[in-house]
């Protein structure tokens, strides 16, 4: 199985990075993982058709992680005509608003020609789903209220990988990412360590040993960790990286 990290950076683009996007390249398919605003330019650019993945998984409703959908929707309403029906899965709402999303950028266009080709799942948080030959775990992230932000974990051809989306510290992402092959990480700040909503570097570093994973990769850095680099012991992810596992 090989991660591909399109975007690892947060929804400032902060450095440069790209918004959060990961491809998962698997014997048993292939998976996109968050749609951040610059999710063409990252597939194109990689030269990774946008007909290529037949599910596509979405931690929460926040624009850098979802933003992309418009244009990828619009890719396969005039360039990339789906032969297959992709999967969209992620928290509820995840449906409504992306069709109000897309009607705000494109409001004139004949949704219908494209609606047939999208199913679109709720993944609840406490639960798993079977979604083709992956198992789909989720649980709640400490990130957004009222709506439901996601931690998620894919299983499938006896490997595992969780994201944990945008969150806050919580010990049940600890036993969630329990055994994970690889672990992709949000790291936000490095000193705001009072903004409970997304995680910091040095909460991470003094509790990495907690999770029981076989391979920790940073993602969602921000501008305070990015800047402070050299003080940063554990693995940092970056836009264009491949992980093999």
């Amino acid at each position: 199985m090989t991660v591909t990290l399109l975007g690892t950076g947060d929804a400032f683009a902060s450095f440069g990075r790209s918004q959060a996007g990961y491809l998962i390249d698997a014997p048993a398919g292939r998976i996109l993982m968050e749609a951040g605003p610059g999710l063409m330019q990252a597939l194109k650019g990689g030269g990774i058709s946008t007909d290529s993945f037949d599910l596509l998984l979405i931690s929460h409703l926040h624009g850098d992680h979802f933003g992309g959908l418009p244009f990828l929707i619009l890719d396969y309403m005039w360039e990339t005509r789906r032969k297959k029906a992709l999967t969209i899965a992620g928290p509820p709402k995840l449906e409504e608003r992306t069709w109000t999303l897309v009607r705000t950028m494109f409001p004139h266009f004949e949704l219908d020609k494209i609606k047939h080709k999208l199913k679109f799942v709720v993944l609840e948080p406490g639960s798993s789903t079977r979604l083709g030959k992956f198992k789909v775990s989720a649980i709640r992230s400490p990130h957004t209220k009222p709506d439901i932000s996601l931690s998620l974990r894919v299983d499938g051809g006896g490997k595992s990988i969780v994201f944990s989306g945008d969150s806050g510290w919580n010990d049940e992402l600890v036993d969630f990412s329990e055994g994970a092959d690889l672990f992709l990480c949000e790291c936000t700040y490095f000193e705001s360590a009072h903004l409970k909503f997304h995680l910091n570097y040095p909460l991470l570093a003094a509790n990495r040993d907690k999770f029981k994973v076989r391979r920790m990769v940073l993602t969602h850095l921000g501008r305070e960790v990015l800047s402070r680099e050299d003080e940063i012991a554990l693995e940092m992810g970056y836009d264009g990286m491949k992980i093999k596992i």
